[in-house]
């Protein structure tokens, strides 16, 4: 019994999935075929703690503690669009929180480079995203505004945390 309603409760889940990309992704704009399946494939359910889950395909961030969040969908989706992406870069994500965003450019890209500066966060995310299969995304717990020089250049820097200024070790890691 457990086990169908399970399979019903995913069943739901891929359907407020559909909902969310028709209402609040391709509605809005964005068009990068790659993008749109790449939203369409990551479950953004597995992303947010339990308590919110109800709530996971909703316009909004939510929390996923620690006082930080989890993007709402279509922040999610046009960073990712704004990136251009080929599916031969190097990405370097600076605010990994709850892996999402990292599982989106996993999908799009030949390796992502994730920071979190909150240890507990980057541990929750490296164990989801390994249970969720990802072998391209590479992760560390330290400030993201230093980067990760040993691995640079990237083809592309995301900040899915808000700094005033862009830090000058990232722009020193971005390739020409």
């Amino acid at each position: 019994c457990e086990g169908v309603n399970m399979a019903q409760k995913e069943e739901e889940f891929d359907r407020q999935r559909e909902i969310m990309m028709q209402a609040q992704i391709e509605s809005r704009g964005i068009k990068d075929k790659r993008v749109l399946e790449a939203m369409r494939k990551v479950k953004r359910h597995l992303f947010v703690p339990p308590a919110y889950r109800h709530l996971a395909y909703e316009d909004e961030p939510l929390p996923i503690g620690q006082g930080q969040t989890i993007s709402q969908p279509y922040i999610v989706a046009l960073m990712t669009e704004l990136l251009a992406l080929k599916g031969s870069e190097r990405v370097l994500e600076i605010g990994l929180g709850s892996g999402y965003q990292a599982a989106i450019l996993a999908e799009l890209t030949k390796e992502v480079y994730a920071l979190e500066v909150l240890e507990s966060l980057a541990i929750a995310a490296k164990k989801l995203l390994g249970e969720s299969g990802y072998q391209n995304i590479y992760l560390k717990a330290i400030d993201g505004f230093l980067g990760w020089p040993e691995e640079a250049p990237f083809d592309a820097i995301i900040v899915t945390c808000a700094p005033e200024d862009i830090p000058g070790p990232l722009i020193e890691q971005l390739a020409e």
